[in-house]
């Protein structure tokens, strides 16, 4: 079974697939200042929950992609739903591969998936190319809680410091004008949520093919949360605004 394939199963029982919630994502909207002028890419957008909340609230448009077919049709199903079919295209394609050379928009945003571009900084400077002068980039991103970080943990993820994540954001000329931090009940509710829909799955499947491999990959993101993902990371939204000086 393919790693994405494992992922949709996890989700099933998802709409947010990161450990923040809607009260957040309309507080992020509420900062970016959006309006029914703006339009907003979503990178990694999922199951697009993040686009039809601004476009609820904000009354946004915008485009959403995603590399899994099955994200992207439950993303279309829903902007169909929620009657935002119109105003909110969902692609179905490898972000770091979509042209952006045609139309700008005013906020770019990747939400927990900055692997699109292989890191950080690469996320930052793809998504710059999506936004005109003044656009304004949300990110969301995993973070040591501190520089303590046992080696072995510390080298299984490419993971940064705050401070690091910082210098980054300064570096490619923005700045951190607003951050959005999850707490451990939101991580506990995410992993749990995950861990939900593998179980779920296995007892809907127990001859499956594929079972002892669900199994297998349940434990081991189980293993790594404990072992050092509740304790040592952090993930937080930032928002980001070119720096003017």
């Amino acid at each position: 079974m393919k790693f994405f394939d494992l992922v949709n199963i996890s989700e099933t029982y998802l709409e947010i697939v990161n450990p923040t919630n809607t009260d957040k994502l309309l507080a992020a909207g509420t900062v970016l200042g959006l309006n029914e002028e703006m339009r907003v890419i979503d990178y990694g957008c999922g199951y697009g929950e993040t686009l039809a909340l601004w476009g609820e609230y904000n009354e946004i448009t915008g485009v959403g992609i995603d590399i899994r077919e099955h994200a992207c049709e439950r993303a279309r199903q829903k902007m169909g739903e929620r009657g935002f079919g119109n105003n909110i295209r969902i692609v179905c394609a490898n972000g770091a591969e979509y042209p952006t050379n045609r139309e700008k928009f005013d906020v770019a945003v990747c939400l927990g998936s900055t692997f699109i571009w292989k890191g950080f900084r690469p996320a930052l400077k793809g998504m710059k190319e999506a936004v005109h002068e003044n656009g304004k980039l949300v990110v969301g991103e995993l973070y040591w809680r501190n520089s303590r970080v046992p080696p072995e943990y510390a080298q299984s993820e490419k993971v940064h410091t705050e401070m690091e994540l910082l210098k980054i954001i300064r570096e490619e000329g923005y700045d951190l004008e607003y951050m959005l931090r999850s707490t451990e009940d939101e991580w506990d509710n995410y992993q749990s949520t995950n861990w939900f829909g593998l179980i779920q799955w296995m007892e809907e499947n127990p001859d499956h093919a594929d079972f002892k491999e669900v199994a297998g990959f349940l434990r081991k993101i189980q293993d790594d949360y404990f072992r050092y993902g509740r304790e040592y990371l952090g993930w937080a939204i930032f928002i980001l605004n070119p720096a003017r000086y």
